[in-house]
C-alpha cells in the first residue's frame, strides 16, 4: 500500500516568505504547491485539490478573506481545511473561523522569517485535530445508525408479537 504525501497549497505574496515556507514544508515531508495571489490560489486549489491550504490574508488580485469565501462556496473545495496566516493581530480570527477557516495564526508566532519548524508543526497539529474530529463524527454517526437500527428491529418485533 502506497503512503500518501500530504499536499499543501501555500498562498503567500511575499517571495521571501513563500520560498522559505515552501522549503520548510518540503523538508517536513509535504508536497508543496504555491500561489502568489488570490486568483492563482483559487485556480491551483480547484485544479490540484490540496489536502490543506495555508492562506495569507493580504494578497494581490483577490484578498485572503475573499479566497476563503470562494473556497468554502465551491463544492469541489469546501472540504479542504484552510489555515489563515497573517501579520495582522488576531482581531480577524473570529470572523475568519466563522467563514470556514480551520485555524488562524499570526506569522510572528510561527517565526516564518527564521526558517523555523513552527509552520510544519502548526500544519500537523491542525491536520491531527481535524482527523480526530472526523473520526469522532464517524463514530457518532455509526452509533446513531446502530441505535436507529436496533430501535427499528424492536418495534417490528413488538408488531409481530401483537399478531
Amino acid at each position: 500500500m502506497a503512503v500518501s504525501i500530504t499536499k499543501v497549497l501555500l498562498v503567500e505574496d511575499s517571495k521571501f516568505l513563500r520560498m522559505a515556507n515552501e522549503r520548510a514544508l518540503f523538508k517536513a515531508g509535504y508536497e508543496v504547491l504555491t500561489a502568489a495571489d488570490g486568483e492563482k490560489a483559487l485556480q491551483v486549489a480547484i485544479a490540484k485539490l490540496p489536502d490543506i491550504i495555508l492562506l495569507d490574508l493580504m494578497l494581490p488580485k483577490l484578498s485572503g478573506p475573499d479566497v476563503l469565501k470562494a473556497l468554502k462556496a465551491n463544492p469541489a473545495t469546501m472540504h479542504i481545511p484552510v489555515i489563515v496566516l497573517s501579520s495582522l493581530s488576531n482581531k480577524n480570527e473570529e470572523k475568519l473561523l466563522e467563514d470556514g477557516a480551520a485555524a488562524y495564526f499570526e506569522k510572528s508566532s510561527l517565526q516564518l522569517d527564521k526558517n523555523s519548524d513552527h509552520l510544519a508543526a502548526a500544519v500537523e497539529a491542525v491536520l491531527e485535530r481535524l482527523h480526530r474530529e472526523q473520526n469522532l463524527d464517524l463514530r457518532l454517526r455509526e452509533a446513531a445508525s446502530k441505535r436507529a437500527t436496533n430501535t427499528g428491529s424492536r418495534t417490528s418485533n413488538r408488531r409481530t408479537e401483537n399478531w
